[in-house]
């Protein structure tokens, strides 16, 4: 199985920009799916969103058009632009590789 580690996460204000990164301890060229995901308090975890190998990708309708997913597969690494963050994307957000063992998550805070 592959194991991620998650990072880029803080606290920033409503209308700003973060980065998250994702780092698999082994190539990803084959895992069909990575993806971020996030859960706030109370709620479920859900997908945010995800990329093929080929580069397919798929969106939460919430962050269409503010997020961007992108991997590289030599980096053993995918990473998520968060752009336009809103207050109701606060939210620990989790980085995985198909359906493999969870990171340990990043803390975002949207918050003025």
């Amino acid at each position: 199985q592959v194991q991620v580690v998650e990072s880029g996460g803080g606290l920033v204000q409503p209308g700003g920009s973060l980065r998250l990164s994702c780092v698999a301890s082994r190539s990803i060229s084959t895992i069909y799916l990575m993806g971020w995901y996030r859960q706030a308090p109370g709620k479920q975890r859900e997908l945010v969103a995800g990329i093929t190998p080929g580069g397919s990708t798929n969106y939460a309708d919430s962050v269409k058009g503010r997020f961007t997913i992108s991997r590289d597969n030599a980096k053993n690494a995918v990473d998520l632009q968060m752009n336009s963050l809103k207050p109701e994307d606060t939210a620990v957000y989790y980085c995985r590789a198909n359906s493999g063992p969870w990171g340990q998550g990043t803390q975002v805070t949207v918050s003025s």
